[in-house]
């Protein structure tokens, strides 16, 4: 029993004999050592802005460097990135990138910040981390965007060197996150409260999924977690869920089910939500809690127009939280 170790990284607690990964694909017990086969081998490099993330509230307009490695540890039925994020990194094709080369492409391509994304960055624990000391001492935003599936300890030691995270809360309960996911909810919870209690800038995206989480209920239930836990100013994105992976049987959510939400969501007294992936839609732009004006209006990824200055609404002077400078 002495070649078992115990990997503390999420809450999965995977044991793992010699030679054996755990459940996200990437990490391995090596002759009685935890170790990654993903460090400095990212196998997404994009640059991106920022909205793209999505994250409203941080620097409007500027880009990202975004890297992704192969692996996560949940499974969810619907994943979008699933050619990488459910597959081993010997199956995916694979950059030579380590974290000084992350920062030297992020600098060189005028990028502002790195975003660890797409797949999850929490499976790529330790190049993320490196990668974002790095990134810190230069001056550039780090962005975290994750399902949260994380332990405590290593979220603590990492909070410090992030700046803003968007946290994909997938639904509010257990069986949804147990059915859809192969997950728990607790450590998801947990982590938004954690992150927001660091220091962290937090948002939110909820992907709306026709007949899983999409009742007013849910959505209710949901909002109402958030308002009273990281708080009312805790940005919400509800996404728009398409056909994917293994969850091909389910139409496209209803653009009048996002709304109903949106409208959800500012009735339990969120102060920012949004509707993504609907082009046009009037959920697509941030507005002044205050005196209900626009100060950010979209389209896309696109900004049309922006009247925050200083942190505050031009036109009423309520402060509006986020990075703005």
């Amino acid at each position: 029993m002495s070649n078992i170790i115990e990997c503390g990284l999420c809450n999965k607690h995977c044991r793992l004999v010699n030679g054996q990964r755990g459940d996200c694909r990437v990490r391995i017990n090596l002759d009685g050592k935890l170790k990654t086969l993903v460090y400095g081998n990212p196998c997404a490099v994009h640059v991106d802005p920022i909205e793209k993330k999505p994250l409203y509230h941080v620097r409007p307009t500027i880009s990202t460097f975004s890297i992704a490695t192969a692996g996560c540890n949940l499974h969810c039925k619907y994943c979008q990135n699933w050619q990488i994020s459910q597959r081993p990194p010997e199956e995916t094709e694979n950059y030579d990138l380590p974290p000084n080369k992350v920062l030297e492409s992020a600098i060189k391509t005028n990028c502002q910040s790195i975003a660890y994304t797409y797949s999850d960055p929490i499976i790529f624990y330790e190049y993320m981390f490196d990668t974002a000391k790095l990134a810190k001492n230069k001056g550039l935003l780090n962005l975290m965007i994750t399902a949260g599936y994380i332990e405590q300890e290593p979220l603590l030691a990492l909070c410090p060197l992030i700046d803003a995270a968007n946290i994909d809360l997938k639904g509010i309960t257990e069986e949804y996150y147990q059915t859809m996911c192969s997950g728990n909810l607790k450590p998801v919870l947990d982590a938004i409260i954690t992150m927001k209690n660091q220091g962290v800038w937090v948002e939110l995206t909820n992907l709306v999924i026709p007949t899983w989480n999409d009742k007013d209920h849910d959505i209710r239930k949901l909002c109402k977690w958030i308002v009273k836990n990281p708080g009312p100013d805790t940005p919400l994105h509800f996404s728009r869920f398409t056909p994917m992976h293994k969850l091909k049987n389910l139409p496209p959510t209803p653009v009048k089910t996002l709304t109903r939400a949106w409208e959800i969501a500012l009735d339990e007294g969120l102060h920012y939500a949004y509707v993504g992936n609907v082009p046009g839609h009037e959920g697509n732009n941030t507005y002044c809690p205050n005196d209900k004006k626009i100060l950010i209006r979209r389209a896309g990824y696109l900004i049309l127009e922006n009247n925050i200055e200083n942190g505050k609404c031009k036109f009423c002077g309520t402060k509006i939280p986020g990075i703005w400078e």
